[in-house]
């Protein structure tokens, strides 16, 4: 390699570098903007769980049909498969993907993807999609999604409805989780103290009202989640872009030596040659 060799491939990695750069900065951004928007949700949707626990009080569950499953016990279950729609995020969708091969009987069960990954990776393994969201915002997708979730789950074509995703737990790591959806499931197990037991008025009855107030929570728990894995993917891709980018400096570190030296032992055979040459004069 010499120093014009030198020079052009310091130039290519320094303009992958100013990339690599630049995704790291916008992935950083977006990820304080999801983890924002799922921390500000969550009061909400662990008030909202409260108010569930209150009304469960005066409901058969028997008689809810979001409450218990209809369907007969060989039916499948439904799951949400959320992942991202990009590479360039670390292991972020391989982790994922283990866990789904590990941990559910894909050949068995049925699928709502969100994210292109994760339909790619059931259309390779043969998952049985039956929609898919990948082409939308997940955000505004979410009311879709829903409807097909709970028509299904209440003709009884599954029995159970799951979400699985990354969630976040920090800027370093994600953890998958599988969330139960339907049958609804008490998720923060808080203990309502004994003043908040209010006696209330509830019209038009508690069924209704409490049907209503499931769905909310459902559409609830899936914007979380999409909102979880969307900070986690744009953490990991910020994490890949950072390291990308501190490779690039190494890799421009070690070239401007070899250039150094290239150009070094250059100079020093240039001087040999004036040398050598003026001995030659001076002899002859």
């Amino acid at each position: 390699m010499n120093v014009r060799q030198v020079r052009k491939k310091t130039k290519s990695v320094g303009n992958v570098k100013k990339i690599t750069r630049s995704m790291q900065l916008v992935s950083a951004i977006k990820m304080k903007k999801s983890q924002q928007a799922a921390i500000e949700a969550r009061p909400y949707q662990m008030h909202l769980e409260l108010v569930i626990k209150k009304v469960l009080t005066k409901v058969d569950t028997v008689q809810s049909p979001l409450l218990v499953s209809h369907a007969k016990n060989e039916n499948p279950d439904l799951i949400i498969v959320l992942t991202g729609n990009k590479g360039l995020c670390g292991s972020f969708n391989i982790d994922l993907f283990r866990y789904l091969a590990n941990n559910i009987d894909i050949k068995n069960s049925k699928f709502i993807t969100i994210g292109k990954k994760g339909a790619q990776f059931l259309s390779k393994t043969g998952g049985d999609i039956r929609a898919d969201y990948s082409h939308t915002a997940p955000l505004n997708s979410v009311s879709a999604i829903i409807s097909f979730a709970l028509g299904t789950f209440l003709d009884g074509t599954y029995k159970r409805v799951f979400i699985l995703y990354n969630s976040f737990i920090s800027t370093l790591k994600t953890e998958q989780t599988l969330a139960q959806l339907l049958p609804y499931k008490l998720e923060f197990g808080q203990e309502i103290e004994e003043k908040e037991y209010i006696e209330y008025i509830i019209e038009p009855s508690p069924k209704e009202i409490i049907e209503k107030i499931l769905r909310s929570f459902v559409e609830e728990k899936v914007r979380n989640a999409i909102l979880q894995s969307e900070a986690g993917e744009h953490s990991a891709r910020m994490i890949a872009m950072k390291n990308a980018t501190d490779n690039a400096n190494d890799v421009i570190y070690n070239l401007t030596l070899l250039g150094n030296k290239l150009r070094q032992e250059k100079i020093t055979n240039e001087l040999l040659d004036m040398i050598t040459a003026k001995e030659s004069v001076e002899t002859g």
